[in-house]
């Protein structure tokens, strides 16, 4: 009579905890309407894939549609009695429950497909009692309302198999880029087997434990009757190629950036987009071997870290690597360390020296120099007199450049960097000339790419157009910069004076042989060192440093940054024919009334502006 109350009060007491936990499930309906997070794909500007991010789902498969090696895999691997069960398989949980106690601890689950489509389509991963007993209502739910392939077919359609995948077809198409409708007998094993534990058994990443996980899973279908021994071995031997879409960490740093403008244009919402972008494959690989050949010679050096972002004239980036390995450290040193340029910013003081009536042959005598109690030196501690304003730049003299920054007028070399697409800020003190304000790599090669193009202002862009998964174009880009920044023959003349500094000043280093020019630049105690460049097809700037700002052991912008500069453009170049840079007459300004070279270059930098923002 006990033994009976009990059991009664205990029948009770499931039904009460099954009522609880009822009340409180999800919403069905909304569950299955639920959406997934956008995919948003980068390709290079060739087309080739660079990454993708987000839920990735392939196309929506029917049973009928698929091998059936691949639903007996699945069957046979992770629910054998699928066919059988009402939901729930006691015979499986009881065979579970005993591996478990026996290894004591989790060795096998006794979940059934069912189960495991109630999981992952309402509920949380979450090992509570509520959430298995709100699993189990849900799988009953689940087998009255749709028949058992119905069931299978959800199940291969929204089971995760790892890098981002939802569903065989994604998995297909990711690990062996093809639909899961052409799945080979070996490849529907492989995927059957990811179930169990996607990341372990990724062949991405684990293609030798995938092997043998594989091999697994054709065991189980050999005692599932699925497969004769003869034919699971025939299968082992006749392996189909895994060939998974890759992303490559060399081009990280270039979709990091890349990514992070794709919200400027459009709003995903539940589409799929993919993003064309301006990244050049080959130059992007050449960069990485430049990059890498720098680091490691300068290792003995105390130069931890360099950076590389190569643009055409026109702004569109085609290279950029922000560090030594993407996979220590995220942080895009091309993009977002604000270092000094040193010497590297001597071009945009020169420029306004132009601007405001000097010429490359003003002469300027080299001698000691106090201004507001400070005083510059020229980095061997030496002066050499008379010198010209050419001379100056192709040597880096910095007594000079600091006397034409004052002639000029601080404020207008501030203006001319802005023109130049500088927007770091800058302080407006005598070392202004000397690149005493952090600036970005990606802003100071962008400034020099107005000379390379013969005076026109650049934005560095990385994305040329954005279309959703169906072809529709949701952004084009239309535009070249903001107009014309500086009067073309002044363009010319630096052009000039800067391809001295390589051919005879402190940039030899860089020399390649063709028509080139570009400055170097070393700040304060060997901190930093920059290279700057360009032909009339490619603008590059190399940077090379340490992350604490601790000093290099005498690296100069003119040692490893120009060699890695120069390797970079050497193999850049190497199908390109030989092109002269843009030149000009240069008249300078004149005393008369006319407008000058700088006020000439604002107005054409606001009429362009206002062109590309409103139209012609």
């Amino acid at each position: 009579m006990r033994l009976a109350t009990l059991a009664v009060w205990a029948a009770i007491a499931v039904m009460g905890i099954f009522g609880f936990y009822a009340y409180d499930l999800p919403d069905v309906d909304d569950a299955l309407a639920r959406t997934r997070r956008p995919t948003v794909t980068l390709l290079a500007r060739d087309g080739a894939h660079l990454l993708t991010l987000g839920d990735i789902h392939g196309l929506a498969v029917k049973l009928n549609d698929l091998p059936p090696a691949l639903s007996q895999a699945v069957l046979a691997t992770e629910d054998r009695r699928f066919y059988s069960h009402f939901g729930l398989d006691p015979i499986g949980l009881a065979r579970a429950t005993l591996a478990n106690v026996r290894a004591g601890r989790i060795v096998q689950g006794g979940s059934t497909l069912t189960q495991q489509v109630a999981k992952n389509l309402f509920l949380t991963p979450e090992r509570t009692l509520k959430r298995k007993v709100q699993e189990l209502l849900l799988a009953l739910w689940l087998e009255r309302k749709f028949n058992k392939d119905q069931i299978l077919t959800i199940y291969l359609n929204r089971v995760y198999l790892g890098n981002g995948t939802y569903g065989v077809d994604a998995a297909a198409r990711r690990y062996f880029r093809k639909s899961a409708s052409r799945l080979s007998p070996y490849q529907a094993a492989m995927l059957a087997g990811m179930l169990k534990a996607p990341s372990r058994y990724n062949p991405a990443r684990s293609p030798k434990r995938a092997r043998k996980r594989t091999h697994q899973v054709l065991a189980n279908m050999v005692d599932a009757g699925y497969l004769s021994q003869r034919d699971a071995d025939a299968i082992k031997n006749n392996q189909a190629p895994v060939d998974p879409v890759r992303t490559s960490r060399r081009s990280r740093y270039f979709s990091d950036w890349a990514l992070d403008q794709v919200a400027d244009f459009v709003i995903p919402g539940d589409r799929d987009i993919i993003v064309k972008t301006t990244l050049d494959r080959r130059l992007q690989a050449d960069a990485e071997e430049a990059i890498a050949a720098a680091l490691s010679k300068g290792r003995t050096a105390n130069a931890g870290q360099a950076a590389l972002v190569a643009m055409s004239p026109d702004g569109a980036v085609r290279a950029m690597v922000g560090g030594g390995d993407y996979g220590v450290s995220q942080f895009n040193r091309a993009t977002q360390a604000k270092r000094q340029p040193g010497s590297a910013f001597k071009p945009i003081v020169f420029m306004a020296g132009l601007e405001s009536g000097l010429a490359p042959s003003s002469r300027f005598e080299d001698k000691p120099l106090t201004i507001e109690g400070w005083s510059p030196r020229n980095f061997d501690r030496k002066h050499v007199g008379p010198i010209t304003m050419a001379e100056a730049l192709a040597s880096s003299n910095n007594t000079v450049a600091v006397k034409i920054a004052e002639r000029a007028g601080r404020k207008n070399v501030i203006a001319a960097a802005r023109r130049l697409g500088v927007t770091a800020d800058l302080t407006p003190g005598p070392s202004l000339a000397l690149g005493s304000s952090g600036v970005s790599l990606l802003e100071m090669t962008s400034a020099y790419g107005a000379f390379a193009n013969g005076g026109f202002g650049i934005w560095a862009y990385g994305i040329e157009e954005i279309t959703d998964d169906r072809g529709a174009v949701l952004y084009r880009r239309q535009g070249s910069g903001p107009g014309r920044v500086m009067d073309a023959g002044i363009a010319g003349a630096m052009n000039a004076m800067l391809a001295a500094a390589i051919r005879t000043g402190t940039g030899k280093a860089a020399n390649i042989n063709r028509p080139v020019a570009g400055k170097t630049g070393t700040s304060q105690n060997f901190r930093d060192a920059w290279f700057i460049g360009y032909s009339a097809d490619l603008v590059a700037g190399v940077w090379m440093g340490n992350d604490d700002a601790s000093s290099m052991k005498k690296v100069t912008g003119g040692g490893l940054p120009a060699r890695a500069w120069r390797d970079f453009m050497m193999q850049a170049h190497e199908k390109t024919p030989a092109t002269a840079l843009p030149s000009a007459t240069f008249v300078p300004k004149k005393s008369d009334g006319q407008p000058s070279a700088e006020k000439a270059g604002q107005k054409g930098f606001l009429k362009g502006l206002l062109d590309n923002l409103f139209g012609n």
